[in-house]
């Protein structure tokens, strides 16, 4: 229990006890005015009375107040629960929002890595097929060159020679 209300209970049960203890005088008789006409009753009593319809109106006020508090307490956890699912679907939204977004620009890259490697072999080939003609025009030309030089060997020397042959080179 809470401080207050302990001294609460210990108050009422001291003024209890002190109307037990002092009956007799709560309970004798007095002329008592009401300001239109006057009648006779026990002061104390009347006194005890209005003290206990006080308490009683205090004690509903206090129920009703605490009992609003808790009802709108209630209410606004109910919202804030609702605010709080909403919040969840939104974000549990926003996240199937970017792994799309991430999936679309994932098969994006990977299209684009596919295409720049079909243009980078086609251009592998396109280089060696240059390559191998340029390597085969080479030859023939060196060949030709051995050709002449070896026509102007034999019409300086009057001997005609064995031709010789030469192997083109082993492409690897």
């Amino acid at each position: 229990m809470r401080t207050r209300t302990i001294v609460l209970i210990v108050a009422i049960v001291l003024m209890a006890g002190f109307a037990a203890l002092n009956m007799d005088e709560f309970t004798r008789p007095s002329l008592l005015s009401l300001g239109f006409t006057t009648v006779q009753a026990p002061l104390g009593l009347v006194m005890l009375v209005i003290l206990a319809a006080a308490l009683l109106l205090f004690l509903a006020s206090t129920l009703y107040i605490q009992s609003t508090h808790l009802i709108e307490t209630r209410q606004t956890a109910r919202e804030l629960h609702a605010q709080r699912d909403l919040a969840d679907k939104a974000e549990a939204s926003r996240f199937t929002e970017l792994r799309n977004y991430l999936e679309a620009q994932t098969l994006a890259a990977q299209q684009r890595e596919a295409a720049q490697a079909t243009v980078l072999s086609e251009r592998l080939a396109q280089s060696q097929q240059a390559l191998a003609a340029k390597i085969d025009q080479s030859g023939n030309t060196l060949a030709a060159y051995i050709g002449e030089l070896e026509d102007r060997l034999e019409s300086r020397d009057g001997v005609r020679r064995a031709p010789i042959v030469a192997e083109p080179p082993i492409l690897r």
